[in-house]
C-alpha cells in the first residue's frame, strides 16, 4: 500500500459540509413556502433524497473515484464518505486485494513449430488506483489480454521441451513480460503459473513411445551389469570350491537342505563310488569328475596288458613245437 499513499484523496470533509448547508435549505425552505407541517414531510424527502445520493460506503479492500462535473478530485476508502449530489459521482470501484486471472494460448507455435495449447493463471494486484483508473479504460479487461499476448510471444521464443521441463522459468519470463506492459497501470504482476500444457495426440505418442524406449534400454544395460557381475562372482566361487572339495561338499549340501524347506520336493539319493570324499554324497560335479578320470586310466592300462599275455602265449607255442 506504500504506492497508494500518492494517491490524491478525497476531501471528505468539504462535500458533508456541503450536504449539510443543502440539507438545511431544502428543509427549512418548505417550511417557510407552505407552512410548518407540509414543510416539514418535504424536507424530510428533501433529506432522504440528498442522503441517498451523497453516502457513499467503502469496503476495507476497495477505492472509490470521485468525479466532479466528470473532472477526477480523488480517491475515497475504506469508511462512511458524503459527496455532494448531482455534481460528484463514483462511477469506478477498485479492488486492492490479489486477484487471479485465467488466460490461455491455443495451437500457438513453439520455436520449432510444435503447436501447443497452453493455459496460466497470472496473479496480480493494483498497487495504485488513481493510475488504474485514469491511464487505461478497463484495467481487468486490459490485464487478461496483455497476459495472453505476453504467452503468446514466449511460447514464439521457447522449445517444446524446455516448456515441458521448465516450467517455473517459462513463468518468470511471461510474469517479466506482463509487468513491463501493465507497470504504468499502476498495477503489478507478482506470479505467473503454467497449468497444463497440451500437445498432439500424435507427437504425444511419438514422445512416449521414445521414453518407452529409453527406460527399456536402461533396464537392458543394468540387467546386463548384474549378469556380468554374477558370472564373475560365480567364476570366483568356482575357483574356490575347486582348490577346496569339502566347501564344495557342504555347499552341496546346503543345497539339499534349501530343496526340502518347503515339504514338497522328494530327494533320491542314488548309492554311488564316489572316491576322494569322506562324507557320502550324490556325485557331484568333482565326483563326476574323479570317476572320468578312474575310466580313462582303467582304459589306457588294459590294451598294455593283453600284448604280453599274447608274447607269453606265442612263447609257449615255440617251445612246444621244438619239442
Amino acid at each position: 500500500m506504500a504506492a497508494e499513499s500518492k494517491t490524491k484523496r478525497y476531501a471528505g470533509a468539504t462535500g458533508a459540509a456541503i450536504d449539510i448547508i443543502l440539507i438545511l435549505f431544502f428543509f427549512a425552505l418548505p417550511i417557510y413556502l407552505v407552512g410548518f407541517l407540509e414543510g416539514a414531510v418535504i424536507g424530510v424527502l428533501v433529506l432522504i433524497i440528498v442522503l441517498v445520493f451523497s453516502i457513499r460506503v467503502v469496503s476495507q479492500w476497495n477505492r472509490m473515484a470521485v468525479l466532479r462535473f466528470g473532472r477526477y478530485v480523488g480517491m475515497i476508502g475504506p469508511g462512511i464518505y458524503f459527496i455532494i449530489p448531482f455534481i460528484e459521482h463514483t462511477p469506478i470501484n477498485v479492488d486492492l486485494r490479489v486477484i487471479s486471472t485465467t488466460f490461455s494460448a491455443e495451437k500457438t507455435l513453439t520455436k520449432d513449430n510444435v503447436p501447443v495449447d497452453v493455459d496460466a493463471i497470472l496473479f496480480w494486484q493494483v498497487k495504485d488506483p488513481e493510475y488504474a483508473i485514469l491511464n487505461v479504460q478497463d484495467y481487468m479487461q486490459s490485464v487478461q489480454l496483455a497476459s495472453q499476448t505476453a504467452l503468446r510471444d514466449i511460447i514464439g521464443k521457447n522449445e517444446l521441451s524446455s516448456m515441458l521441463a521448465g516450467r517455473d522459468i517459462i513463468g518468470e519470463d511471461i510474469r517479466k513480460l506482463i509487468q513491463a506492459r501493465i507497470g504504468d497501470w499502476g498495477i503489478t504482476a507478482i506470479s505467473v503459473e503454467i497449468r497444463d500444457v497440451t500437445i498432439p495426440a500424435d507427437l504425444q505418442n511419438a514422445m512416449a513411445r521414445v521414453a518407452t524406449s529409453d527406460r527399456e534400454k536402461q533396464a537392458r544395460v543394468i540387467l546386463a551389469e548384474s549378469e556380468s557381475l554374477a558370472a564373475d562372482k560365480m567364476l570366483e566361487a568356482a575357483e574356490k570350491y575347486r582348490k577346496d572339495l569339502y566347501a564344495m561338499q557342504l555347499r552341496s549340501l546346503n543345497m539339499m537342505y534349501e530343496i526340502s524347506l518347503s515339504g514338497k520336493n522328494l530327494i533320491v539319493f542314488v548309492p554311488t563310488e564316489n572316491k576322494g570324499f569322506s562324507i557320502p554324497t550324490p556325485f557331484g560335479v568333482m565326483g563326476l569328475e574323479q570317476y572320468a578320470k578312474d575310466q580313462i586310466a582303467a582304459a589306457q592300462a588294459s590294451p598294455k596288458k593283453q600284448p604280453k599275455a599274447k608274447s607269453q602265449g606265442q612263447d609257449q607255442g615255440g617251445s612246444a613245437s621244438g619239442q
